[in-house]
Order: structure tokens, then sequence, then C-alpha cells
């Protein structure tokens, strides 16, 4: 039952979706925003209450529940002031699981979340079950309501996990802690324990062994993940590396298209989440086999002639471009061809002076500062645009080669985005 008096706190996608989730309810909450024009605003049934540029603290102190917006952290004097009168705070996720009979399959970490909870949302369709995915991840939760479900698969962020005292997983986990959103948390012990939060009542914990930071609290019923052979892992098998279920080899890495040993991680996460819920194994490597990864982010984009292409587009830094050049390293057996240069943003590209020496076999660039990177080494070839460099590294790659797109630059001197520069670059390659 949703109370009378429901308060509803932030707007956007999410704020929405518990509006509508009330009104069907027979409840008309009062809507509060501490932005003056939120997104969304338009959107809202007429007539409802709203208090737009602030929070209203008398409203809050008379509510019974106050349905708050990750974006508005529970040290907000006004949310203080009302959960020390008594006042239930809670999230959408939370209000999601109160009316959920579908078991619950839930994902966080620092990084790799999107990927794993899509991974593990395309096993379940793969295995015939009717699987809502959502939370952190584009469908708000509540979204997933209406249509019967036989599992329910949640990216939550740290953000919700505040608000989702009742998760109880079937399984859950972390995938890895890394320092972030410490202008939320006064410590990243604290942004790790909201995360750990997360194992609360789960079924099993699945954690990542790489990491010790991820570990689920004693007495926990849990399974790891990681790159040796205990667990989910890897084992060498046939004279290759392949993945392995307590040593028992079930898929050769050079089948995954998704790319980097983080990704192999993220296969593994994915696999013993699957398990869990009961899906085959058949579904599960059948997904592995053809995901090519989240758009703009190492992803697979073909196998042209033997060659592997790679869209790296988000890459809008050499930070981000050296990240990317040591992920796919695991799997790389061939040669690599890098397509870099755009906006370098006054950035000292002189990262990538040694691995034109070492790991890169030629680099293609383009775009506005593409002088810079050219002045880098011998083996840099000057392009006028995305499809001379497609067109010269197809020319220079041999089978068992890879070429990745990486720009360590940003697009806007060519592109309204680094996604259009992407797609511009997938569909050259799909061209080939």
């Amino acid at each position: 039952m949703i109370p009378a008096r429901t308060v509803i706190i932030g707007l956007g996608q999410t704020g929405l979706s518990c509006v509508h989730y009330c009104m069907r309810r027979g409840v008309r909450p009062v809507v509060m925003d501490t932005r003056t024009a939120p997104p969304g605003a338009e959107q809202l049934p007429e007539g409802l209450e709203c208090h737009f540029g602030g929070l209203n603290a008398g409203v809050l102190l008379n509510a019974e529940l106050i349905i708050a917006s990750p974006g508005v952290p529970l040290a907000t004097p006004g949310l203080q002031q009302a959960a020390g009168a008594g006042v239930e705070i809670i999230g959408d996720v939370e209000l999601f699981l109160r009316e959920c009979r579908a078991p619950v399959i839930a994902i966080t970490g620092s990084n790799g979340k999107s990927t794993v909870t899509t991974l593990v949302g395309e096993m379940a369709a793969e295995a015939g079950l009717a699987v809502g995915v959502g939370g952190n991840i584009g469908t708000p939760a509540l979204e997933l309501l209406k249509e019967p479900l036989n599992l329910a698969v949640l990216e939550l962020s740290s953000f919700q996990l505040e608000t989702t005292p009742g998760l109880n997983a079937l399984a859950a986990t972390v995938l890895n802690i890394s320092e972030d959103h410490l202008d939320r948390y006064d410590s990243l012990a604290h942004y790790r324990d909201t995360k750990l939060g997360i194992y609360h009542g789960a079924g099993l914990c699945v954690y990542n062994r790489e990491d010790g930071e991820t570990l689920p609290p004693a007495g926990s019923r849990a399974v790891s993940f990681g790159l040796n052979e205990q667990d989910y892992g890897r084992v060498e098998h046939q004279g290759e590396r392949w993945l392995a279920v307590h040593g028992e080899p079930v898929l050769p890495v050079r089948e995954l298209r998704i790319v980097g040993a983080h990704n192999q991680l993220n296969a593994l996460a994915a696999m013993a989440l699957a398990d869990e819920a009961g899906i085959s194994r058949t579904a599960q490597l059948a997904v592995l086999r053809r995901f090519g990864g989240l758009a703009h982010r190492c992803q697979f984009i073909a196998e042209k002639q033997g060659v592997r292409w790679i869209n790296d587009s988000k890459a809008t830094n050499v930070g981000a471009t050296l990240a990317a050049i040591d992920g796919i390293a695991d799997g790389l057996t061939g040669r690599l061809w890098l397509i870099a240069g755009g906006q370098g943003k006054g950035q000292d590209f002189g990262p990538l002076v040694p691995l034109l020496s070492t790991r890169i076999a030629g680099m293609a660039c383009l775009g506005q500062d593409r002088a810079q990177l050219l002045e880098l080494g011998d083996n840099t070839h000057e392009v006028a645009d995305m499809s001379e460099a497609v067109s010269w590294c197809a020319q220079q790659a041999q089978p068992g080669d890879w070429v990745l797109l990486a720009p360590a630059c940003a697009s806007l001197d060519m592109y309204s985005s680094y996604l259009v520069r992407g797609d511009h670059f997938a569909t050259l390659v799909e061209a080939l």
C-alpha cells in the first residue's frame, strides 16, 4: 500500500516513474525538486502539488512516506529532519522490490556494472525467461512491473543502495571497488560499505577474488570469480586459455567477442549469477559468443578477412586510450593498428611513444591535432578522415591483427559527438 501522504523528491525519468506508480494506485503524491525547472516537470499530471527550487520542510515532516531520488543524499538536512521524526524514506528500487514477485539478480561495482547486467539479461532471455532489466541502466525499476517476470536483473548504484534496505536478492555481486563519488561519501571505506550493502539478505554473494574490497560478510554463502583456476576463473586447456567453472573448461577466451581481461572477469561474474538463476550453460555461452560489448567501449564491431575491428570511440583522452590498449592486450595474438586523433585539448601525447615502438604496429592520425600525433614515431600515417583511416588499416592489417579506434581526443572537430564518430567507424568497417 502507498500511503496518502507520499512525497517524491527528484524528477527526471526515475521520479516520473514513481509518480506514475503512485497514480496507478490511487495516490496523488506531492512532488519536490531542488531544481527550479526539473526535467520531466512538463509531463506531470495536472493538479499535483509541486515544490520546485528547494525542499519544503513542513511537507516532509508531515509525510508518511518519502521516495527519494538517488541524486538526493540522505544527509540532506530536510531528509535528516524527516527521518528523525520517524518518516520512512526509501527509493524507487525498494518500492519495486515490495511488489515484485520474481527473483532478483543485483549487480553493483565501480566499473563493469552495465556490461554484466546486460550479459545476465541476455542470458536469461536466451533461455526463454521473461526477464526485466533495469535500475541504473536506463529503465527505471518500477517500469519493469508492467509485465509479468520470471527474473529481474538490476544494476544498482551506491546511491540507489542507500535507500534499498530490503534487497534480499537471489544473487548479488560487487564487481570491484575503486575511488568514486568521494564528493558524496566521507571516505573510500564509506563508499565501499554502501556498495557491500547489496549482499544483505542475498542467497548467493558473488565476489571478485582479484579485489579484496568486494568480500562479503563472514558466514555468507559465496562464490568468487577471478583470473586463476578457482571457482569461476581461467585454465590452460588444449594449448590455449579457457574460461572455466570449478576447474572445468567451458569456453575458449578467443571465442569471446568482448575483449580484455576486465571483460573476462565480467563474463565470469555473469556466468556465476546466471548459474544461480538456473540459466543453462548453453544459453550463457551463446550470449558470450555473440555479445560485442556496450557501444563505443572496446566494442567488437566485426571480423573482416581475419582482422578484428574494435570501437572505443569513448576514449577521448590519452589515459583512456592507454587503458583500451592495455585492456585488449590479453586477447591479442597478432599486431595492433590504432586510429587516433581529433581535438587533443592541450594534452601531452608523450605516453603513446613507448607503445608505438612496442605494441602498436602503426597509427593512422586524423583530425585537428593529427600533426602532434604524427611526430610521435616513424610508424604513424596521416589520413584525411575516418574513411581513409579505415581503408589504410584494412590494407596494412593481416589475419590475426586487430584494428582499434581509440582516438585519445575529443570528436568535435569532425563529429557532433564521440557516439557519432563511433557509429561512422562501425558503418565503414561493416562495409569492408
